[in-house]
């Protein structure tokens, strides 16, 4: 009797994968792109991956080096900027008061403003809950540079919430209260 083939089986990676394209693209219609293009890659590899290995980060790598590819292709930034203004916030529980949907919105802009390499390593640590060393596979960095990247975004982050407390607070002016405003 011949032992069953390894089934591989892509189904409960594709919300995971998506999300992580969405965050790389910006937009929802090139995320699906990036992910369909991912995936053939992977069906056309899937002899190179390793039974018992861990899929995620398999393919978590593959689109990643897809997005590289499409971007060394593409050879345009701007296109990537523009699509900035386009990112969809995820559907939430309850809708949002407005001070959450506009502090909802700074921290996507935020986010999306973070240099490439620090977002990438920051979503697949924080959002997508890799380890360490799985998203240093999937990035193909060493885990040293993972750890750097994800410190100088988390860094960058807190600056800028800093920042925002202190021109918030320079900007605020009491509005009445002396009884001479007439």
């Amino acid at each position: 009797m011949t032992p069953k083939p390894h089934r591989f089986n892509i189904d409960g990676q594709l919300a995971i994968l998506r999300r992580y394209a969405r965050s790389l693209t910006r937009n929802p219609d090139e995320a699906d792109d990036l992910v369909h293009d991912a995936l053939v890659k992977a069906y056309e590899r899937q002899a190179s991956f390793k039974t018992g290995g861990n899929l995620r980060s398999w393919l978590l790598s593959i689109v990643h080096n897809t997005h590289i590819d499409r971007l060394r292709d593409r050879g345009s930034v701007e296109r990537r900027h523009m699509a900035v203004r386009e990112a969809e916030v995820a559907e939430q529980w309850r809708p949002f008061s407005q001070d959450q949907a506009v502090r909802v919105k700074q921290i996507r802009e935020a986010f999306f403003d973070l240099p490439d390499e620090q977002r990438e390593a920051l979503h697949l640590v924080a959002i997508e809950e890799l380890s360490y060393q799985e998203a240093a596979v999937a990035l193909g960095i060493p885990i040293g540079t993972l750890m750097s990247r994800i410190s100088r975004a988390r860094t960058r982050l807190r600056s800028l919430e800093d920042g925002e407390t202190r021109r918030i607070s320079r900007d605020l002016k009491l509005i009445g209260g002396s009884g001479n405003d007439q």
